[in-house]
């Protein structure tokens, strides 16, 4: 019972963080990055990066969903900050929403995402 009462909340909760993410998708993205580097690893990196807890501290968080189209999406609980990744070529294209840009956690997370690329 507590599992599908677990997994329920969880399938609710990621509807509510995939509407968030498709109303900020809408806009344009705070930064737009590339990388010579295949879109696993750079959705791997940036998905370790903003999980490190002595840089992020209780809001140390990233999962990430892989798209029908080779895409993933990197996200922060409640989907505050968030990185789409598309192939492009060998390569990768990241394009990075944030729901407060000038916050001084959203510009450690970019900050720690460039570094995977």
């Amino acid at each position: 019972m507590r599992m599908l009462i677990g997994a329920v909340s969880l399938a609710l909760l990621g509807g509510c963080v995939s509407s968030a993410m498709n109303e900020a998708r809408h806009q344009t993205p705070v930064r737009v990055l590339a990388s010579s580097k295949a879109t696993p690893l750079v959705a791997q990196c940036i998905q370790f990066s903003w999980q490190d807890e002595a840089v992020f501290g209780v809001d140390a968080s990233g999962y990430m969903n892989t798209a029908k189209d080779g895409g993933m999406t990197v996200y922060t609980r409640g989907a505050e900050s968030f990185a789409d990744l598309t192939p492009q070529g060998t390569g990768t294209s990241v394009s990075y929403y944030a729901a407060k840009p000038d916050d001084s956690v959203a510009m450690r997370r970019m900050a720690a995402m460039a570094t995977c690329l």
